[in-house]
């Protein structure tokens, strides 16, 4: 069963493990394979569901919405977030304003077919909306009682000081921020992370298998397997690419044996990694069938030794991307003209 972590500094639990539908629902696999997936999560503990209304242009909230209809929501942990564009391109469909957040919200509580949302975040950092307008929004929709915590996601070091000065000013509590973070990519580790656990701010992190490569499937001088994710561009084929150059992958490999010798699988070391880190609060993981997350969910259960989390470090030095520069370069500049 799933292991819980609080989120920040609030009294509010996660599932180490939680279910993110980024590029399944609506997109990868049909519904009835989707909602057969959310079933076998909720059977294996997993009751923290992530979703955004920009996934399959809004279709992956109700997607989401059919699986967990009958659930009892007080125990469920349901999180969406705001900032894309959703099929639209008008002046105001796309940033954190004011409008397009209460827009955003709207639109995704009609969609999840519920009355508030636990976790709402900013998909991104807006660069042309003040800050204490994105933050004002924020926390009417919570004294509105249409979110009950506020969380950002790929925010910098800089940019987390900023929100979490005037979430406290404003009386709300910003409790997380979820960034790409995994044994290959940890850019988070130098500037966000101390900055995060300084300010009481977690991390949910998406990718934590980067793309599927830290499985250990994809193997060097082979073409990747048909069907696989590297091969859909809906699926997150262009986020695959940094990782399947060849070096990446030899260097994966080496993976199996530390798995081998903790008695534990290639992903469940992966997933571990990442869970080693305190001020990690979930790891988000996705599944295109049923019996992918038995597997997965199992790392939640591991207490990976520190001569085997060095290990994971020793095989992949020199291929992981640690440059902090990388934060400033993921949310937009600006919108389309």
């Amino acid at each position: 069963m799933v292991n819980y972590r609080y989120l920040g500094n609030s009294g509010f639990k996660v599932s180490e493990i939680t279910y993110g539908n980024w590029v399944t629902h609506a997109s990868q696999v049909g519904d009835d394979a989707a909602i057969a997936t959310v079933h076998k999560a909720l059977d294996l503990g997993i009751t923290t569901f992530d979703t955004a209304d920009t996934y399959a242009n809004t279709a992956a909230e109700v997607v989401l919405a059919k699986a967990l209809k009958g659930q009892p929501r007080e125990q469920l942990e349901i999180f969406t977030k705001v900032y894309w564009p959703i099929g639209r391109m008008g002046p105001n469909d796309q940033g954190l304003s004011r409008k397009h957040i209460f827009d955003g919200i709207n639109g995704s509580l009609r969609r999840l077919e519920v009355d508030y949302v636990d976790l709402y975040q900013a998909h991104r950092y807006d660069y042309e909306t003040p800050l204490e307008e994105t933050m004002q929004a924020f926390a009417d929709i919570v004294r509105q009682g249409k979110a009950l915590y506020i969380g950002v996601s790929e925010w910098t070091a800089e940019q987390l000081r900023e929100g979490h000065a005037l979430s406290k000013q404003l009386g709300f509590q910003l409790v997380s921020n979820q960034p790409q973070y995994s044994a290959l990519w940890r850019v988070i580790e130098e500037k966000v992370i101390p900055t995060s656990q300084e300010l009481g701010i977690s991390q949910i992190v998406w990718s934590p298998l980067a793309q599927g490569v830290l499985t250990g499937k994809y193997l060097p001088g082979q073409p990747v397997p048909a069907g696989s994710r590297a091969t859909d561009e809906k699926s997150g084929a262009n986020f695959i690419k940094r990782f399947l150059r060849d070096e990446v992958l030899e260097a994966v490999q080496k993976l199996a044996p530390i798995a081998d010798e903790a008695g534990i699988t290639v992903p469940q070391l992966a997933l571990a990694w990442v869970l080693h880190n305190p001020n990690i609060a979930a790891a988000l993981v996705g599944a295109s069938r049923p019996e992918q997350l038995e597997d997965t969910v199992k790392a939640s259960d591991i207490v990976l030794e520190q001569a085997a989390y060095d290990a994971v470090n020793a095989a992949l030095a020199g291929v992981s991307v640690t440059d902090p520069e990388e934060t400033y370069k993921v949310s937009p500049k600006g919108r389309p003209a």
